[in-house]
Formats: structure tokens, C-alpha cells, sequence
């Protein structure tokens, strides 16, 4: 067991794999991780789905029995990435029973072609959750503002929900006013609130990936010398307003009736810059009560190098506000920055969905 990954999880961070596939789950892959690795999650996503539909023969049978049975594309897709979900909730129900429910969370997420459709995204929701039928699993849905209601009436509902795709910091408060509300709800409901799950993915890299872009082409040394701050900075103000959410009289009445935090979770960890330390987005967003979802590659050089010395976020506020000034400073839109983000977001989802239809098509027609 890696003493890095130890450490880590010592320092209340959560770590989850940010992958999945039928490969590694009838190898014993994804239990070896869980045992060596410290992995106490899983998320996925339409990018990572359609790349495990590409390789290996693990999805033949499956595939064969549904063009045997002449289903259309969408029933399809839907039969292999529920399987894929239930048995890796199944290989993470021990972790989810020692946590009290806190983690062994498996993640799948609704259509991205519907993330600008509020009703869409909830019927899509209910559907998943009920072909599922994990309690250690999680719905994604978007934090598009369309996204918001969703996720206040799935999580009213007793659906645990991972909101993904966030970006900014006024969004990432709009997602935490619609957990409340949803928890709210939930309890005028009269559901158990322990049992409702809820974290929050904001993105990373990706950040770091169009502001350096930006800064390169205004070209100062003032704007240079800021390359591979944006994200860190973000990631860590966003910290601090999930802090003052959970410091509300608000906050307290839930937690009170039983209701868990909605955790801050890390997501898009992979550096995508070489000049980068590979293990930035890990050691640098060091803080208890969050979770770090990694690609394998990531999860492998933290093991390896990473240097977790503590908490790396609450004492980084002050740091963290001079950065985005710095870069307002710089000319940075940060309001401009966000909506790009989240609009590449969604549209590149939507390709990887078609991908991933295009490729069960092609292996149905095949089987046929």
C-alpha cells in the first residue's frame, strides 16, 4: 500500500477512480484497487464509456444477446453502462457499508444531450436510479442552469446526485442552493436525509487549460508568470464557499435531521500540461471532507511522488484571492472563461455520447 495514497486519505480526502470498464471489472482490477490503492469510488462519464466499448471482446456476449433480441441503439447503451454500474457498486457495497454510506459511490450520468432540458434530465434521472437499484450509487446531472431544478427534485426524491460540471464560483453556489433546497424538500418529504448522497465535481485541469491559453496570447511576463495558477486558486475559493454554506443556521437545521455535507469533489485531476508536476491537481487541493477523482495514470504518480505534507487549501484563501485578482489584473475574463467551460463541457459530452452510440451500433450490426 502506497504511503502517499495513505497520507492522503489520512487527510479526510476521499479517493475515487475516475474510470470504468468490464475489463477491469471481470479481471479484479477495480477490487485491487480498492484493496492497494485506497480507491473508495468510481465515476464515469459518456468519454470514458465509449473508450471501454472500444477495446477487448468483454462487451461481445452482451452485445450479441441485444442484437439477438433486436434492441434499438438507445435500450443498448443503456443495458451496458447500468451493468457496467450495478456490478462496480456491487464490488464497492463493503467499502459503502464500512463508510456508513459516505463513500463506495459509483457514478453514472444522464444523457448529456439533455443537460439544457430540466424535465428530460429528472425523468432520465429517475430512470437510471431505478434501473440501477444501488443504494451506493449516484446520478450525474449538469450544473447547467437548466441542470439546477433537476438536481433539487432528484435529491427531494432520495436520489443521491453527483453534480457535475462546474466551473465558477457563483454557479458552484447556485448548486449548493439547490442541494439545500433538495435536502428540504426531501425532509418535508419525509425521507431519512442520511441516506441522500450528494457531492459537487468542479473541474480542474481544464481550467488551467483555457486560462493558460488566454494568458499565452496576451504574452506578458506578468501574464506568463500565471500559467498553472488559475485552477488551484479556483478549486480552493470554491472551498471556501462551500465553508461559509455549511457555517448557515440553514445548513445546521439539516444536518441536525441527519443530512451529510455535500462534498467538494476534484474532478478533470489529470495534467494535461506536461511542463506540470503530474501530481498538481492531488497534493495541491489537499483538504478534509473532499474527494479527488483520478484517471488511473494520476492515482498511479501520486503513489508513486506526490508530496501530501497537509492541508493545502485553508491556509491558501488569501493566496488564492491574490491569484484571481492577478488574473483579472492580466486581462482574464473569468465570466467569459466559465461560460466557454461550461459550453465545451456540455458539447463534448454530447460527442462522446454519439461516439459511443455510433460504436454499439457498428458492434450491434456486427452481431447481427
Amino acid at each position: 500500500m502506497s504511503e502517499n495514497l495513505k497520507r492522503l486519505t489520512e487527510q479526510g480526502v476521499s479517493i475515487w477512480l475516475d474510470d470504468i470498464s468490464r475489463e477491469r471489472l471481470r479481471t479484479g482490477n477495480l477490487e485491487a484497487l480498492i484493496r492497494d490503492k485506497q480507491v473508495t469510488g468510481v465515476t464515469s462519464n459518456p468519454t470514458i464509456f465509449a473508450s471501454a466499448l472500444s477495446k477487448g471482446d468483454a462487451y461481445d456476449t452482451q452485445l450479441h444477446d441485444l442484437a439477438t433480441r433486436g434492441v434499438d441503439v438507445g435500450e443498448a447503451v443503456r443495458a451496458i453502462t447500468t451493468y457496467d454500474i450495478r456490478w462496480a457498486a456491487d464490488v464497492l457495497r463493503p467499502v459503502f457499508e464500512r463508510t456508513g454510506g459516505q463513500d463506495g459511490r459509483v457514478s453514472i450520468e444522464v444523457d448529456p444531450r439533455l443537460a439544457l432540458d430540466t424535465d428530460k434530465t429528472i425523468a432520465e434521472a429517475r430512470a437510471l436510479w431505478w434501473l440501477v437499484d444501488r443504494p451506493n450509487t449516484m446520478i450525474k446531472i449538469p450544473a447547467t442552469v437548466e441542470g439546477l431544478p433537476a438536481i433539487t427534485q432528484a435529491l427531494s426524491e432520495g436520489i443521491s446526485v453527483n453534480v457535475t460540471l462546474i466551473f465558477s464560483l457563483e454557479r458552484y453556489r447556485a448548486v449548493m442552493e439547490a442541494w439545500l433546497e433538495g435536502l428540504e424538500r426531501a425532509k418535508a418529504n419525509g425521507l431519512d436525509l442520511s441516506k441522500i448522497e450528494s457531492v459537487a465535481s468542479f473541474f480542474v485541469s481544464r481550467f488551467d487549460t483555457e486560462i493558460d491559453k488566454r494568458l499565452e496570447k496576451i504574452g506578458t511576463p506578468e501574464a506568463l508568470e500565471l500559467r498553472g495558477k488559475a485552477a488551484i486558486a479556483n478549486a480552493r475559493l470554491a472551498f471556501a464557499a462551500y465553508e461559509d454554506f455549511i457555517n448557515t443556521p440553514r445548513w445546521q437545521a439539516l444536518q441536525d435531521a441527519g443530512a451529510r455535507p455535500q462534498r467538494p469533489l476534484w474532478a478533470s485531476t489529470g495534467v494535461k500540461n506536461p511542463d506540470y508536476a503530474d501530481t498538481m491537481y492531488v497534493d495541491q487541493l489537499v483538504t478534509a471532507g473532499t474527494v479527488n477523482t483520478m484517471p488511473e495514470k494520476t492515482l498511479d504518480a501520486v503513489a508513486d511522488h506526490a508530496g501530501i505534507t497537509g492541508d493545502t487549501v485553508r491556509p491558501s484563501y488569501e493566496e488564492a484571492w491574490n491569484t484571481m485578482a492577478a488574473l483579472k489584473q492580466a486581462g482574464i475574463d473569468y465570466d467569459d472563461v466559465v461560460k466557454v467551460l461550461e459550453d465545451e463541457g456540455v458539447e463534448k459530452f454530447v460527442t462522446s455520447w454519439d461516439e459511443l452510440l455510433g460504436t454499439v451500433t457498428s458492434e450491434l450490426e456486427k452481431a447481427r
